[in-house]
Order: structure tokens, then sequence, then C-alpha cells
């Protein structure tokens, strides 16, 4: 199949998949897959990654196909969507290696810190305050403040949109300060 072939064929199933045509559609993902596990593999250092960004891209293709404009030519519009899902991979793969690296290098001081009385004494007052919050603002206070989620995370995980989160985490961080003094 040339290039130029399989470009209008994917986008003739693409516009086909628009109005409604599921055997289009189904081609269309099928004859896609090659082609997204092929600009992933040379790229990433892990395997089982290509699978799973694939997954990502199909899902992706399917939820903002009605946005391809068909006077436009298709696998551009494919290939950005295999590079954003290949960044968000990566970007999360790397927050969380870092996020475990961090937390095994001080594991040392947070036990020492943790064990002593005052300290102790400390995260119980803490840990009644974020208490003494409703269970919304705990769990966006706790996800963004204390796991490390980003705004944008929190607000898919809670249903809201990404100012709520902000703004409910920038009010709670509030509270917590004028309770604890």
């Amino acid at each position: 199949m040339t290039k130029i072939y399989e470009n209008e064929q994917w986008e003739n199933l693409a516009v086909k998949a628009q109005s409604g045509d599921k055997r289009a559609y189904a081609m269309l993902l099928t004859q896609i897959v090659p082609f997204i596990k092929a600009r992933l593999s040379g790229g990433l250092s892990n395997p089982d990654w290509v699978e799973d960004i694939t997954q990502e891209v199909l899902i992706s293709v399917h939820k903002s196909l009605n946005s391809y404009s068909s006077d436009r030519p298709f696998k551009p519009w494919l290939s950005a969507i295999i590079q954003f899902r290949r960044t968000d991979l990566l970007r999360k793969y790397y927050r969380d290696k870092k996020t475990k690296e961090l937390c095994k290098e001080n594991t040392d001081i947070f036990a020492k810190n943790v064990t002593f009385q005052t300290s102790t004494g400390e995260l119980k007052d803490i840990e009644a305050a974020i208490g003494s919050l409703p269970v919304k603002q705990q769990k966006i206070f706790r996800m963004m403040k204390v796991e490390g989620y980003s705004a944008k995370e929190v607000a898919n995980e809670m249903d809201m949109s990404v100012s709520a989160v902000k703004v409910s985490a920038h009010r709670t961080t509030n509270k917590l300060k004028n309770i604890l003094g």
C-alpha cells in the first residue's frame, strides 16, 4: 500500500466514520494500529509502553474523531495524538520515578522526625486539623499537597474544574494555617 493511497484511504474512512459508518470506523482503527506501533517502537525504552500508548491513542482517536477536519491530512492529525499520548506517559513515568526516588532518599529524615516526641504531637495536630475538614476538601488537599497530584489530575478524579480544585486547595491551606496557628 503506497503512502498516498494510505493517507487518502484513512481520510475517507475517517469521514465515513464521522457520519456513523461503523464498518469504516472499525477498518480505520484496524489500519492505524500498525502505524501507531511503528511510530512508538523506536523511541521507547520499555516495549510494554508501546501497547499502553497504542490503547491510549485509540481511545483519543475515538473521543476526538469528530474534531478531525476532512480538508486536512489524517496522518499529521494522528501523529499529533500519538506524540501527545507518548509525552503524557513519559511525564507520568518520570514524575512517579522522581517521587519514589525522593521518598527513598528522605526516609531517614522522615523517620527521625516522626519518631521524635514533639514531632509526633505536631503530626497528630495536623492530622486532626485535616480530619476536621469536609471530606471533599480533605481529599483534594491530600491529593495535591501530600501525594503530589496536579490540579488537572485531581480535577479529573473529583469530576471538578481545574480552577475549582485550585481554589479549594488554596482555601483549605489557609483554613489549616488558621487552625494550626
